[in-house]
């Protein structure tokens, strides 16, 4: 009984229907490790991302029913619109946020594949679902407290729910969509979008709202992007130097990060001449740049250093291991 699970798991994980000769194959040890392996995998990524679009639900709704929606103030994209059409009519919010997101929902599957549309319709029915059910207390009605915290909590369920592999405000899909067809940038789309949302608020609402929402927004996008790209903001940085070794010595002993060593060519003079070299590569925190710089100088003060943000980091040694003394 035992076996034959396994070889369930195993064909399941290879997505094959074997015909009966294969079925009564066995199967490897390494291949029902292996299935059994990436079975686990599959299930503590889905319980991630579920665990994290559920947080970024009651977030965004907690924004929505105890700041936003009892002080008139709206914000950006998607959710932007539902705002501004649930405080010009009696339609409930929850109720447009679910018809304001279905073209996204159907344009998310066409350009983003199926697995993220049907998280994307888990995410929006599931916080159509919490606005329409669950009690949120209005915190505060001071106009400035309730455009920060409004567009911070609304931003955070926004960014966690992206974390677990859906949206609850389809714009950016849009914007994703526009850009292949235009040939734009997604963030010249997006303010686009939000430019025409937010003069509406100023004709339909009032020229105060308006200004108060896009506080909100600029609270939620900041959010969003302190949620999406980590906590850390980490650098990628890139040192040329004929003294390679040495640097990397450094770094791995005095820094405690990891490195990647490329074999290049380096080109100076006049004529272009080319130098075979080790091109250094490694990933640290804004906070121990000023350290690296120091030691590189104190190896090569000619050295070329390239620095870059680097978003997010998976993998590999990106947390500084313990230093002997």
């Amino acid at each position: 009984m035992k076996g034959s699970w396994k070889k369930f798991i195993t064909r399941r994980a290879l997505k094959t229907v074997p015909a009966k000769q294969e079925r009564d194959r066995p199967v490897s040890a390494y291949r029902q490790a292996r299935s059994y392996r990436e079975m686990l995998i599959t299930i503590r990524h889905t319980a991630r991302d579920f665990l994290l679009i559920t947080t970024g639900i009651f977030s965004a709704a907690f924004g929505f029913k105890g700041f936003l929606l009892t002080n008139g103030f709206i914000d950006g994209g998607a959710t932007g619109i539902s705002l501004l059409i649930s405080a010009l009519s009696i339609i409930p919010l929850y109720v447009l946020i679910i018809c304001v997101n279905i073209p996204f929902m159907i344009l998310g599957y066409t350009t983003m594949g199926r697995n993220f549309a049907v998280k994307t319709v888990i995410a929006i029915s599931g916080l159509a679902l919490v606005l329409a059910t669950v009690p949120f207390p209005n915190v505060t009605d001071d106009n400035l407290l309730v455009a920060i915290f409004g567009g911070f909590f609304l931003g955070a369920g926004i960014g966690l729910t992206v974390r677990g592999g859906a949206v609850i405000d389809g714009t950016e899909i849009l914007a994703i969509y526009l850009s292949r067809k235009l040939g734009t940038t997604i963030g010249d789309i997006v303010i686009l979008i939000n430019i025409l949302i937010f003069s509406a608020a100023a004709y339909f609402l009032s020229v105060e709202i308006a200004l108060y929402s896009m506080i909100t927004y600029l609270a939620a996008s900041k959010t969003l992007d302190f949620i999406i790209e980590g906590i850390e903001e980490y650098i990628g940085v890139t040192i040329v130097s004929a003294h390679s070794e040495e640097i990397r010595q450094m770094i791995i002993n005095k820094l405690g990060r990891g490195v990647t060593v490329y074999s290049g060519k380096r080109g100076y003079g006049k004529k272009g001449e080319t130098k075979d070299v080790d091109i250094i590569y490694t990933v640290i925190t804004r906070l121990e740049i000023n350290k690296l710089n120091t030691e590189i100088e104190k190896i090569e003060p000619d050295a070329f250093v390239v620095m870059s943000s680097v978003k997010d980091t998976k993998g590999g040694m990106i947390k500084k291991r313990r230093l002997k003394h």
